[in-house]
Protein backbone atom coordinates (compact mmCIF):
# COMPACT_ATOMS: atom_id res chain seq x y z
CA UNK A 1 0.00 0.00 0.00
CA UNK A 2 1.56 3.83 -1.07
CA UNK A 3 1.24 5.93 2.11
CA UNK A 4 -0.34 9.31 0.83
CA UNK A 5 -0.19 12.54 2.51
CA UNK A 6 -3.47 13.05 2.34
CA UNK A 7 -4.31 10.99 5.33
CA UNK A 8 -4.19 11.84 9.21
CA UNK A 9 -3.08 8.68 9.99
CA UNK A 10 -1.82 5.31 7.45
CA UNK A 11 -0.17 2.35 7.62
CA UNK A 12 1.46 0.01 5.33
CA UNK A 13 2.26 -3.61 6.61
CA UNK A 14 4.95 -6.15 5.64
CA UNK A 15 6.97 -2.39 5.09
CA UNK A 16 10.20 -3.84 4.55
CA UNK A 17 10.61 -8.10 3.48
CA UNK A 18 11.19 -10.83 5.90
CA UNK A 19 14.79 -10.53 6.43
CA UNK A 20 15.35 -6.82 6.54
CA UNK A 21 12.76 -7.23 9.15
CA UNK A 22 14.52 -9.65 11.18
CA UNK A 23 17.82 -7.54 11.08
CA UNK A 24 15.52 -4.79 12.15
CA UNK A 25 14.57 -6.68 14.94
CA UNK A 26 17.93 -8.28 15.57
CA UNK A 27 19.20 -4.52 16.19
CA UNK A 28 16.57 -3.56 18.19
CA UNK A 29 17.11 -6.66 20.55
CA UNK A 30 20.82 -5.58 20.46
CA UNK A 31 20.99 -2.08 20.96
CA UNK A 32 22.25 -0.44 23.69
CA UNK A 33 19.58 1.48 26.04
CA UNK A 34 19.10 4.36 28.34
CA UNK A 35 16.55 5.02 30.62
CA UNK A 36 13.84 6.40 28.59
CA UNK A 37 12.92 10.45 28.00
CA UNK A 38 9.96 12.29 29.17
CA UNK A 39 6.97 12.94 26.66
CA UNK A 40 6.27 16.35 27.80
CA UNK A 41 9.00 18.77 28.85
CA UNK A 42 6.11 19.27 31.95
CA UNK A 43 7.57 17.20 34.91
CA UNK A 44 6.07 14.04 33.81
CA UNK A 45 7.97 10.75 34.65
CA UNK A 46 10.53 8.93 32.57
CA UNK A 47 9.06 6.21 30.71
CA UNK A 48 10.50 3.15 28.80
CA UNK A 49 14.04 3.36 27.67
CA UNK A 50 15.72 4.57 24.63
CA UNK A 51 18.12 4.06 21.64
CA UNK A 52 19.26 6.79 19.22
CA UNK A 53 20.11 5.22 16.01
CA UNK A 54 23.12 6.89 15.01
CA UNK A 55 23.19 8.18 11.18
CA UNK A 56 26.11 6.15 10.81
CA UNK A 57 24.55 2.98 11.47
CA UNK A 58 23.12 0.55 8.36
CA UNK A 59 20.31 0.46 10.06
CA UNK A 60 19.47 4.35 10.01
CA UNK A 61 20.56 3.98 6.46
CA UNK A 62 18.27 1.40 5.33
CA UNK A 63 15.37 2.68 6.70
CA UNK A 64 15.92 6.71 5.87
CA UNK A 65 16.21 5.14 2.05
CA UNK A 66 13.39 2.92 2.10
CA UNK A 67 11.19 5.41 3.52
CA UNK A 68 12.72 8.26 1.18
CA UNK A 69 12.27 6.01 -2.16
CA UNK A 70 8.48 4.98 -1.07
CA UNK A 71 7.05 8.29 0.44
CA UNK A 72 6.62 10.98 -2.04
CA UNK A 73 5.82 13.62 0.30
CA UNK A 74 9.04 13.71 2.39
CA UNK A 75 11.30 13.70 0.37
CA UNK A 76 11.64 17.74 0.78
CA UNK A 77 11.64 17.12 4.54
CA UNK A 78 14.23 17.06 6.90
CA UNK A 79 14.88 13.63 8.79
CA UNK A 80 16.06 14.78 12.25
CA UNK A 81 15.62 11.75 14.62
CA UNK A 82 15.74 7.96 14.38
CA UNK A 83 15.19 6.23 17.85
CA UNK A 84 14.21 2.80 19.19
CA UNK A 85 11.13 3.31 22.30
CA UNK A 86 11.82 -0.02 24.71
CA UNK A 87 9.09 -0.66 26.90
CA UNK A 88 8.77 -3.15 29.42
CA UNK A 89 5.66 -4.97 30.05
CA UNK A 90 2.67 -2.88 32.29
CA UNK A 91 4.31 0.35 31.82
CA UNK A 92 1.71 3.48 31.11
CA UNK A 93 3.69 6.38 28.83
CA UNK A 94 2.08 9.74 28.47
CA UNK A 95 0.30 11.12 25.70
CA UNK A 96 2.59 13.88 24.11
CA UNK A 97 2.91 15.29 20.64
CA UNK A 98 6.56 15.37 18.29
CA UNK A 99 5.76 18.68 17.35
CA UNK A 100 5.55 19.82 13.71
CA UNK A 101 6.31 17.39 11.03
CA UNK A 102 5.47 13.39 10.48
CA UNK A 103 6.11 10.61 12.52
CA UNK A 104 6.80 6.83 10.84
CA UNK A 105 6.56 4.47 13.95
CA UNK A 106 7.95 0.92 12.71
CA UNK A 107 6.52 -1.94 15.13
CA UNK A 108 9.44 -4.26 15.12
CA UNK A 109 8.69 -7.25 16.55
CA UNK A 110 9.13 -10.98 15.64
CA UNK A 111 6.15 -12.53 17.43
CA UNK A 112 2.51 -13.18 15.97
CA UNK A 113 0.99 -10.61 16.90
CA UNK A 114 -1.74 -10.82 19.70
CA UNK A 115 -5.11 -8.96 20.42
CA UNK A 116 -5.19 -9.80 24.47
CA UNK A 117 -1.09 -8.97 24.64
CA UNK A 118 -2.06 -4.96 23.66
CA UNK A 119 0.84 -2.84 22.99
CA UNK A 120 -1.37 -0.52 20.29
CA UNK A 121 -0.48 3.29 19.87
CA UNK A 122 -3.03 5.26 21.02
CA UNK A 123 -3.69 8.35 19.38
CA UNK A 124 -6.38 11.26 20.27
CA UNK A 125 -8.41 12.17 17.42
CA UNK A 126 -11.37 14.53 17.52
CA UNK A 127 -11.98 14.08 20.99
CA UNK A 128 -11.91 10.49 20.80
CA UNK A 129 -9.36 7.60 21.05
CA UNK A 130 -8.20 5.84 17.91
CA UNK A 131 -5.71 2.74 18.13
CA UNK A 132 -3.28 1.16 16.13
CA UNK A 133 -2.57 -2.12 16.21
CA UNK A 134 1.77 -2.97 16.83
CA UNK A 135 1.47 -5.58 13.97
CA UNK A 136 4.75 -6.62 13.33
CA UNK A 137 6.31 -5.39 10.65
CA UNK A 138 4.25 -2.36 10.44
CA UNK A 139 4.95 1.10 9.30
CA UNK A 140 2.21 3.46 10.38
CA UNK A 141 2.34 7.29 9.80
CA UNK A 142 0.78 10.65 11.48
CA UNK A 143 0.97 13.91 11.41
CA UNK A 144 3.42 15.20 14.93
CA UNK A 145 0.90 17.46 16.30
CA UNK A 146 -1.58 14.56 16.87
CA UNK A 147 -1.71 13.67 20.45
CA UNK A 148 -0.80 9.65 21.05
CA UNK A 149 0.86 7.39 23.34
CA UNK A 150 2.45 3.76 23.14
CA UNK A 151 0.44 1.36 25.26
CA UNK A 152 2.56 -1.45 26.40
CA UNK A 153 2.40 -5.47 26.32
CA UNK A 154 1.46 -7.48 28.95
CA UNK A 155 4.42 -9.65 28.98
CA UNK A 156 7.28 -8.87 26.93
CA UNK A 157 9.27 -5.85 25.58
CA UNK A 158 7.71 -3.55 22.89
CA UNK A 159 10.45 -2.38 20.41
CA UNK A 160 9.32 0.70 18.19
CA UNK A 161 11.29 2.64 15.81
CA UNK A 162 10.55 6.38 15.82
CA UNK A 163 11.46 8.41 12.74
CA UNK A 164 10.67 12.18 12.82
CA UNK A 165 10.85 14.34 9.89
CA UNK A 166 10.49 18.00 9.91
CA UNK A 167 9.65 20.74 7.42
CA UNK A 168 12.89 22.21 5.88
CA UNK A 169 13.54 25.67 7.03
Amino acid sequence: MAIQQETILNYSDNFFTESEAEKIYGYCLNAKYIYGETDNGDGSPVTGMTHNIPEDQYIYKFIAKTIHDRVEFIRDMKLYRMYINCFAPNENPYFHVDGEGYTFLYYSDNEEFDLNEGGETQFLVDNDLMGVLPVPNRMVIFDGTIKHRATTYRSRHRFTIAIKYSPKV
